[in-house]
């Protein structure tokens, strides 16, 4: 068995992987609070999977209200090396179209600070390198993972990562059109943010779902719209982690994890021990 332990965060659907076997499901305590479910961890053709529902199974937490910190704190104090993330977005560009995949490789804040997004302060201070957000390698592996399963699939582009719940107006999607971006969604920088500070490799699967509401020959965005999309794909999504598994080696060739081994520039000797104990999971090694 390869000794890589890989994560999904997704929705429905992707915790009950046919071909998952020695399924077990575990409850993580964290000193960020509670996560959005229960870990769902088994083993995939010999790898082993942990599995989380973002949102919280029946999909119960909005975007603004999903536990981050202790969602990728979760995912460290199991093990996990990879990060898959699998969202559903909007189509900023003509050529992607419901359907389609983005492996996108860039961000746009458009969050409003509500969210947590960093697991420091309480005394220590931290500046992690993201000007490239996610991992290059894991997220040539999504490309050509998804090429193999018969997708149309898309390489790079900027997600706009909003606030929610409401979708855009108008006039933003067209703003977003000017910036050039590729796609819309909700959750998927915060996540990102805070893999580069545990030093775990990330990367996407995002299905478009829709055109926003910016095209004029297509209807605006619907939840029902959406839900339809989802559903007709959730295979699809299933089947390009199973080609990722596949691929993906014991090793990290990239520099995530070491993304933090400059980035604390608080003197150790004044950080609360109180501190370094909530953060001995993430980066107790440079402590």
């Amino acid at each position: 068995m390869s000794t890589t332990t890989i994560g999904v965060i997704g929705g429905s659907g992707l915790y009950e992987m046919e071909g998952l076997e020695q399924v077990e499901r575990i409850n993580i305590e964290t000193p960020f609070g509670d996560p959005s479910d229960e870990y769902v961890t088994g083993i995939l053709n010999g790898v082993k999977m942990v599995f989380l529902p973002r949102h919280g199974r029946g999909h119960r937490l909005l975007p603004s209200d999903v536990n981050y910190r202790a969602n990728i704190y979760g995912m460290k104090k199991l093990g996990v090396e990879r990060i898959i993330s699998v969202s559903a977005v909007g189509s900023l560009k003509d050529a992607i179209a419901p359907g389609h995949i983005v492996i996108p490789d860039q961000f746009y804040d458009r969050t409003k600070g509500v969210r947590k997004d960093t697991f420091f302060g309480e005394g220590v201070v931290a500046h992690v390198g993201f000007a490239d957000p996610v991992c290059s390698d894991l997220s040539g592996v999504l490309y050509n993972a998804a090429q193999k399963a018969g997708a149309t699939t898309h390489k790079g582009g900027t997600y706009i990562c909003m606030e929610g719940p409401a979708f855009s107006t108008r006039a933003e999607s067209f703003s977003y059109l000017a910036l050039g971006a590729s796609v819309i969604g909700m959750t998927n920088l915060t996540e990102a943010k805070l893999a580069r500070e545990a030093e775990i490799c990330y990367g996407i699967i995002a299905l478009s779902t829709d055109y926003d509401c910016w095209h004029d020959s297509h209807d605006d965005v619907t939840v029902e719209a959406i839900i339809q999309i989802i559903h007709q794909n959730v295979a699809m999504a299933k089947n390009i982690i199973k080609h990722a598994v596949a691929e993906i080696g014991a090793e990290r060739p990239c520099s995530c994890g070491s993304a933090m081994q400059y980035a604390v520039i608080t003197d150790r000797s004044v950080i609360p021990e109180a501190t370094k104990v909530k953060l001995a999971t993430i980066i107790g090694k440079y402590l």
